[in-house]
């Protein structure tokens, strides 16, 4: 599961909240060990979500580099190479 969250710092353009809000979701399933909580665990579930979301939207707006930001397209182009020869 984690496997699907994905660098966000350091692109252009930005990372989006929907982008941060998706790593943090991910991120709560794979702690929890459930991808659909139950209704007893669902306000928690969101609530942890919600204040992962916005803690790594806090890091990724205070991380500084001299790097140039990343090309998303790029980025995804050599995701699907690695892919292409770890499945080959």
């Amino acid at each position: 599961m984690c496997r699907n969250i994905k660098t966000l710092f350091n692109f252009e353009p930005p990372a989006t909240d929907d982008e941060v809000h998706d790593a943090a979701l991910q991120f709560v399933r794979k702690l929890s060990g459930s991808t659909k909580p139950s209704k007893r665990n669902e306000h928690a579930f969101h609530h942890a979500v919600e204040a992962i979301a916005a803690a790594a939207r806090e890091l990724i707006d205070s991380l500084e580099t001299t790097q140039e930001p990343r090309n998303r397209e790029e980025e995804a182009a050599k995701a699907k190479a690695r892919s292409a020869l770890r499945f080959a």
